[in-house]
């Protein structure tokens, strides 16, 4: 009879899998393969049905700072693949699921076209274009709670203008998010390992009443990405 592994008196493992290389392939590839395949957050996110991993990031930094609340109108710059908004329809009831509960708003824009999203709005825009703000809040139909983004600039190679390129998308995220947001309202956005850069971090004091830099669990330990969460929008 064959032998069962993984089911002796040691208690039960959870067996890594391993990926050979194939013929054509990176080793790069091959380790990110591998490394999706034994991810528990993937897992998670197939069994939850939640279009990436990303989702547990935004679920986690709400969990502690309590921004995607019943009725908020959010705004999600960068939405695809629409994990974030998947997460805030639920969060914000947008789908007016939640008996007695105010019902929110979820808009999501984006370059690309996206997959819609039961009970978000996604349109295919630059915000970076003339007008891009104006736009939003006349599909919102006034001002946002809310201004999130998960968005990561297009890598070069080179750590120095990835870094570059990945300061002036979050500048340029918050700039828009001062021209759309509600007094009172929350930025969340992708950063570095150290948070918000000087300037930034700056700028970012003087227009919300707390701003704290955070690595969710979410976030993977080899990345160097952090997310700032400002809250408190002084108008």
């Amino acid at each position: 009879m064959a032998e069962k592994r993984g089911s002796s008196g040691r208690g039960q493992r959870d067996l890594k899998v391993r990926v050979k290389s194939a013929k054509g392939r990176r080793l790069s590839s091959t380790l990110w393969l591998e490394r999706q395949l034994n991810d528990p957050y993937v897992r998670r996110a197939k069994a939850e049905g939640y279009r990436g991993r990303a989702a547990f990031k935004i679920i986690e930094l709400d969990d502690r700072f309590r921004f995607l609340v019943p009725g908020a109108r959010v705004v999600d710059l960068g939405c695809a693949p629409g994990g974030w908004c998947q997460v805030a329809v639920k969060r914000v009831n947008a789908l007016g699921e939640k008996s007695g509960k105010p019902v929110g708003r979820v808009l999501g824009v984006d370059l690309q076209e996206v997959e819609p999203v039961p009970g978000a709005e996604i349109h295919q825009l630059d915000f970076l274009e003339d007008g891009a703000d104006d736009k939003v809040k006349a599909w919102l139909g006034g001002k946002a709670d809310v201004v999130m983004s998960d968005m990561a600039a297009a890598s070069s190679g080179h750590q120095q203008t990835d870094h570059l390129r990945i300061v002036a998308l979050c500048e340029a995220a918050a700039a828009f998010a001062f021209d759309v947001l509600e007094q009172g309202g929350t930025f969340v956005a992708k950063v570095l390992a150290g948070g918000a850069e000087g300037e930034l971090q700056k700028v970012l004091k003087q227009r919300f009443a707390k701003v704290a830099n955070v690595k969710p669990p979410a976030s993977r330990s080899d990345s160097s990405e952090k997310f700032v969460v400002a809250t408190g929008f002084r108008g």
